[in-house]
């Protein structure tokens, strides 16, 4: 029950997620890289303020606690942070630009696969082990994906592309340990903003002068960035990756169902089916911590006795 916290954590997450698509497609007509290009840049001068601010002892604290690592540790947690950036700026990238150019589903799709790739590289790269019912979760998953793929190839090739990013920074986060997150995340998103400003004059848009485009970017920033991923990175320092991963699972089914009931894209029999044995999978793969909880549960009026 200790991890109870870090599965909230994770769960408000992906449910924060599932919804991303009502703050994005309103400026569906905008190029993706310029809302790249704002969505980044808003949320490094935001955090830069609150980091300024209000944790001016925790900057000072990270920078002492990097200096004292070994070299080859400073090197290391280096490559991780600078991959770790390198690694959400082409998830968001990547992600707008099929959310707005592809289909709603597409994306919905990329984050199905994403927990099996997080489940494959944290098994090779970390050495997770899983349990065989945490397997057969995977399994369960994985012929989910293929139904899917069977509709439509091409959201299928879209969606490893997008998966394999995030699963990619998923992994790399659960080994970047024992500095403030919040100070680690403002080091990913302003290092993402230096990446991409180079390249704003040359592949920027007009500049947008439409009042709903800044609010949507802002509720982006704030709402669907900067507070997820927060509560994503906290959420890694307590349950592993996999497990991480595998929650995930929660933001594709929301998103599916926006599909369906708001944006009104055609669904086939095969999709529902394929979504019912994807959130099948998730119960599965987390079913010891439910068991966990229903005992508590049970157990609770026992011990007000």
């Amino acid at each position: 029950m200790k991890t109870t916290k870090y599965y909230l954590a994770a769960i408000t997450c992906f449910v924060i997620w599932g919804f991303f698509s009502l703050a994005l497609k309103p400026i569906h007509e905008y190029p993706s890289l310029d809302i790249l290009f704002y969505r980044v840049f808003s949320c490094s001068i935001l955090m830069l303020l609150i980091a300024f601010t209000f944790k001016r002892k925790r900057i000072k604290e990270t920078i002492n606690t990097f200096k004292s690592l070994p070299a080859l540790e400073r090197r290391r947690s280096l490559l991780l942070n600078i991959g770790g950036s390198v690694f959400l700026m082409a998830n968001w990238f990547t992600f707008i630009y099929v959310m707005n150019h592809v289909s709603v589903k597409a994306t919905s799709l990329a984050y199905l696969v994403c927990p099996i790739l997080t489940t494959l590289l944290a098994y090779f790269i970390l050495n997770e082990k899983l349990s065989k019912t945490q397997w057969m979760a995977v399994g369960l998953s994985v012929s989910g994906c293929l139904l899917l793929s069977y509709a439509n190839i091409m959201d299928m090739v879209f969606s490893i592309v997008i998966g394999f990013t995030y699963a990619s920074y998923l992994v790399s986060q659960r080994i970047n340990k024992g500095f403030d997150k919040f100070i680690v995340l403002t080091f990913h998103i302003t290092l993402a903003a230096l990446f991409l400003l180079p390249f704003y004059p040359a592949y920027s848009g007009p500049v947008p002068t439409e009042f709903k485009f800044y609010f949507c970017i802002e509720t982006i920033a704030i709402l669907f960035t900067i507070f997820p991923l927060f509560l994503n990175l906290y959420a890694l320092s307590g349950i592993n990756s996999s497990t991480v991963g595998m929650l995930l699972n929660i933001n594709p089914m929301i998103a599916f169902l926006l599909a369906i009931f708001v944006y009104h894209e055609p669904i086939g029999s095969i999709q529902i089916v394929a979504y019912s044995i994807v959130f099948l999978a998730v119960l599965v793969f987390n079913s010891h911590h439910l068991f966990a909880i229903r005992q508590k549960i049970l157990q609770y009026p026992k011990v007000l006795k």
